[in-house]
């Protein structure tokens, strides 16, 4: 059973022959996740990427042939980077790197995640600012490729410089040593024997490469793709479950008139009001007039005293709009990230471009001299300005964006609970208590609901920002840390207790269309209701519930509940 999305999602950059082509440039949240998914995908580098990484590695083989000293190339690493190394080590300080970093801790990576951390990295690398040689990143290729991927420990990564100790594990199974999985044996092994078992090099760290492949923020990337990809999908999910919700409570639709929405504004809001109209009835004009075609539920109770509906029902756009906002800008902020170059030092291909001075070079002979060259001036050393040192490596942009992620995606759980603890109450949702004929013999759903609250409570918990934390690591020199591996991790949790929630509200409501038959819903929303029917029948009695919620989570999480309806909602609207 496919537990995972990639039915659901497409890709530009998939070709027919079952390759993804990297440029550094191009790749989208969608494309990393069927990459790590999508088990006979796989990944190649595209002639211009391979001419940037050439053109790159040429200057750093020139420093090291001109014996200059520069840091990341022949010098110690943080603390150390004023130590130089004699030429004859620095392919041991590459390797010694690789080892010492390899600190993690904790369970291994699920291999989905693991194989997009590799093909980010290579991503990145493609990018031609890191001076790696061209040998090295196609033997991590062949690698992805033939499914032999490193073991990477889940904890050790503060997020600057990078997520060090991952990388380092994942560069470590490259280099023979440590874990590797095993696609043969389906088992982790060690990394020499299976690199050796399916006719594989592995990679020789020269000088700048043992850094080029450690040097980045591709750890919160690559879990922070995964839990945006699924919020993409739960935004989506959301409105769906939370439609049949209101028919199961004999709600109004009027709320989502678009004139109110339009009045606000916001983007998110609109396209949540939009999709709770077409779920709830269809709209057209016949003779000047708008007519709306209801379902059988509403048209049962159109004529009732009820003004208004409680917020969790009235007040869905104006909730998971902001929502699907935050999700939109995450993705956004992500997408960049997935193609930035996070490197340090960066080797530039052409030094043109805005520089800044080497104080090195530039002697000024009093005040008024030191002005007249602020905007005019020239280096000695032409690698002075092609290997540069810098910050990219901080992961504050994904660390907290997955922050933001994990508060937006911990509301659509809170407003779920709270309309499952509606549907369950036969105060407030007129139907028989916990959705269930002969209660008190029956308990219906009332531990579900609690298995809700449980998810919930936990999500508030796991809500609060891991980027707002921050602590002075290697001597000092590396000051302040984003937090941001553990913000991706947490993220993660709290989208995979949301899709439970969902599930849990979507078998409720299902539930209570079922005690309102022989009235319908309408034709999109029973779409949906036979798909859950499809996977588990009507609560008649009380029977053994947990793998009922599994069953509904997973068309939940695998996108399933929206294809079935994918096509009854405008494009636009998707």
């Amino acid at each position: 059973m496919q537990d995972n999305l990639c039915e659901s999602i497409s890709s530009s950059m998939i070709l027919s022959d079952h390759y993804l082509y990297l440029d550094g440039e191009s790749l989208t949240c969608e494309d990393l996740y069927r990459i790590g998914y999508e088990p006979h995908l796989k990944i190649a580098l595209t002639q211009q990427a391979k001419d940037r990484i050439i053109e790159a590695r040429k200057i750093v083989d020139n420093i090291i042939h001109t014996n200059q000293v520069k840091y990341g190339i022949n010098t110690g690493f943080g603390h150390f980077a004023t130590t130089v190394i004699a030429k004859e080590d620095i392919e041991d300080l590459q390797k010694n790197l690789i080892r010492s970093h390899a600190a993690g801790v904790g369970e291994y990576l699920p291999l989905e995640r693991a194989k997009m951390l590799l093909a980010l990295r290579i991503n990145v690398l493609a990018k031609g600012f890191s001076g790696i040689r061209l040998e090295t990143v196609e033997r991590l290729v062949k690698a992805f490729n033939a499914g032999c991927i490193s073991a990477v420990p889940c904890k050790g990564s503060v997020g600057a410089s990078g997520d060090l100790a991952p990388l380092a594990h994942m560069a470590l199974g490259m280099m023979g040593e440590g874990m590797m999985y095993n696609p043969s044996t389906k088992t982790y092994e060690d990394a020499g024997k299976v690199l050796k078992e399916h006719g594989l090099e592995p990679i020789e760290v020269h000088a700048k490469e043992g850094l080029a492949l450690i040097n980045g923020t591709q750890f919160i990337c690559a879990l922070g793709t995964d839990a945006l990809v699924r919020s993409i999908n739960l935004v989506r999910m959301a409105d769906v479950v939370g439609a049949m919700t209101l028919e199961a409570l004999r709600g109004s639709f009027k709320a989502f008139d678009a004139r109110i929405h339009t009045a606000r504004r916001h983007g998110g809001q609109q396209k949540v009001a939009g999709r709770m109209r077409h779920l709830l009835f269809a709209e057209k004009v016949e003779n000047e007039k708008r007519v709306f075609e209801i379902s059988e539920i509403s048209a049962s109770h159109w004529n009732c005293s009820r003004v208004q509906d409680a917020y969790t029902l009235r007040c869905i756009p104006q909730v998971h709009g902001v929502v699907n906002d935050t999700v939109e800008f995450c993705r956004s902020v992500m997408e960049n990230e997935l193609n930035a170059a996070t490197d340090n030092p960066m080797v530039f291909i052409d030094p043109s471009g805005s520089k800044v001075p080497n104080s090195r070079h530039i002697h000024f002979e009093d005040h008024e001299d030191f002005h007249s060259h602020l905007h005019h001036y020239t280096t000695a050393d032409e690698n002075d300005e092609q290997i540069v040192s810098g910050g990219n490596f901080h992961g504050e942009y994904p660390a907290k964006i997955m922050d933001y992620l994990g508060i937006a995606i911990t509301e659509l759980a809170n407003i779920s609970e709270r309309r499952v603890a509606r549907l369950i109450d036969g105060n407030l949702s007129g139907l028989p208590a916990f959705l269930v004929k002969e209660g008190g013999l029956n308990s219906g759903f009332m531990i579900a609901h609690c298995t809700a609250s449980a998810l919930t409570s936990e999500n508030k918990v796991l809500a609060h920002p891991s980027s707002n934390d921050t602590l002075s690591t290697s001597a000092a020199k590396e000051d302040h840390v984003s937090m941001g591996p553990f913000a991706s991790m947490k993220c993660l949790d709290i989208v995979k207790n949301v899709e439970y929630v969902l599930a849990i509200e979507l078998m409720c409501a299902c539930q209570g269309i079922d005690l309102l038959r022989p009235l319908k819903t309408t034709p999109i929303l029973e779409k949906v209701y036979e798909l859950v029917r499809s996977e588990v029948p009507p609560y008649e009695k009380d029977r053994f519930l947990s793998p009922d919620i599994e069953k509904i989570c997973h068309l939940i999480r695998t996108g399933k509940v929206w294809q079935v309806i994918k096509g009854d909602i405008p494009p636009e609207l998707h």
